[in-house]
């Protein structure tokens, strides 16, 4: 856990706005303008762009520019390490539950009278 830690710590920050999560979900369909993207929300284009850097910094999405349209597509390999991080998490919480299942099934069979 360690080795990505840092990384992770970015990656979930950058997902804490619901903006920003609603443009990484958009952004699975695949890539798309930002001008295209900020059409939703309502705000400014420079106050969304504030979440494109965001986004970018965090490794989560990447951009190019042709011309005067700016591009942007998701970078898989960091949502990767976000998906990893959570898979494990999952199974040592799964684990416990696991455990305390069978310590609970095992404690009623000794209340049971015979």
């Amino acid at each position: 856990m360690e080795e990505y830690q840092g990384g992770l710590d970015t990656i979930f920050q950058a997902l804490a706005d619901p903006t920003r999560r609603a443009v990484v979900g958009r952004l699975g369909a695949g890539p798309t303008s930002v001008s295209e993207l900020a059409r939703p929300f309502g705000m400014a284009l420079p106050s969304f762009m504030k979440h494109i850097r965001v986004l970018e910094s965090g490794g989560l999405i990447r951009t190019r520019k042709a011309g005067r349209v700016r591009t942007c597509a998701l970078e898989p390999r960091t949502l990767a390490i976000a998906e990893t991080w959570l898979a494990e998490q999952r199974a040592l919480w799964e684990g416990r539950t696991d455990r305390l299942e069978q310590f609970v099934l095992e404690a009623q069979t000794k209340e049971k009278p015979e």
